[in-house]
């Protein structure tokens, strides 16, 4: 069945509605419409966790002190080292090995986008089972914490998007957005809002918990021992390049995954929502499998699609698409054309009129 036919479309009215000021992530007080479904369209979504709360306020006085984790920080500079070192063996690998490098790539990134984050973190669509254990099994190749986790993070993200509750606030500068928050202790305030998310979707979810209960092991087999294993296996690549190859990969894949919080929250235009810091960036769009349209994406973060424009540039959404051709995905949910054209002309930067 055509995917079209699966998609719940919200198509809320703006023209009628009553207006209310609030203040944004930047602190900025502007007038606002939203529609009298708002509330029930959330709870058809079965979650609201992912929705910024404005309500919060960063506590006055000096910020905690960082503490740094030596641990994460000896192991990402041996990573990305190691990476940089296997970049000289590539015109020495064999084809395919670099084709499998590309394709366990995509797979990794999918096991993200398409899986803790679209699925898991915003509920944007439904999946069978069987599609959510191939995206379980494909998320530990990527090796960005276990789904529970990884979901649990981007709500507070989106709950609380550019303050100290963010786990990769980007107002701490680009750094810290992109790899520094690894580094260091969490602030007590992204510790105490997770802490207090309804996330019994996630424990409920048997596929999420045994990923949860099994991430050590996942990890070892999916991240590093199968894609080493192939290439030397198969087609008598050397074990050194495989491993080196695997480990580039590796990398490439948790820097493509950082680009969406540190470039796309600095970079780029703003056509939905001039308030908020996410930026629809093209190279975060290219990079991350489709997750650049980050101003769409925080403006209407339950759109299975994250972004107006469907394929264009958009694998994951053509992932997601043909799983539901195939009949393991449906219910996906999408903002109707009208909403968002309402919503650039209300409180986009204006950018949407010269594309």
């Amino acid at each position: 069945m055509p995917s079209q036919f699966l998609q719940d479309e919200i198509t809320p009215d703006f023209s009628t509605m009553p207006a209310f000021t609030h203040i944004t992530q930047n602190g900025v007080a502007h007038s606002e419409k939203v529609h009298p479904i708002y509330e029930q369209m959330d709870t058809e979504r079965e979650m609201t966790d992912d929705i910024f709360d404005e309500t919060y306020h960063e506590k006055e006085g000096p910020k905690p002190a960082k503490i740094y984790v030596w641990r994460n920080i000896i192991l990402m500079a041996f990573l990305h080292l190691t990476a940089l070192y296997a970049i000289s063996f590539i015109p020495s690998a064999k084809l395919l090995t670099l084709a499998w490098a590309v394709l366990c790539f995509m797979l990794g990134g999918l096991g993200v986008t398409a899986g803790a984050h679209r699925l898991w973190s915003h509920r944007s669509y439904k999946a069978t089972l069987p599609l959510r254990i191939f995206l379980a099994t494909i998320n530990s190749m990527a090796f960005q914490n276990d789904i529970y986790e990884w979901s649990r993070d981007h709500r507070v993200h989106h709950k609380f998007s550019e303050t100290d509750a963010d786990p990769h606030n980007a107002k701490r500068g680009f750094f810290f957005a992109h790899i520094g928050w690894l580094l260091v202790r969490k602030h007590p305030d992204v510790i105490e809002k997770g802490q207090k998310l309804d996330l019994s979707d996630l424990k409920a979810d048997q596929v999420v918990m045994f990923q949860r209960r099994h991430y050590k092991t996942s990890v070892v087999l999916m991240c590093f021992v199968l894609p080493s294993f192939v290439p030397w296996y198969f087609w008598g690549e050397t074990f050194l390049i495989s491993f080196l190859l695997a480990i580039l990969r590796y990398t490439s894949t948790l820097n493509a995954s950082w680009l969406v919080n540190s470039v796309a929250h600095m970079y780029g235009n703003r056509p939905y929502d001039r308030h908020i810091n996410p930026r629809e960036n093209h190279l975060v769009i290219f990079g991350a499998l489709g997750e650049g349209f980050h101003n769409y994406h925080h403006t209407f973060p339950f759109d299975y699609s994250t972004s107006e424009y469907g394929w264009r540039w958009n694998f994951t959404t053509s992932f997601i698409d043909l799983m539901c051709f195939l009949g393991l995905a449906h219910n996906c949910k999408k903002v109707a054309k009208e909403t968002i054209l309402a919503r650039k002309i209300r409180t986009g930067d204006g950018s949407h009129k010269t594309g």
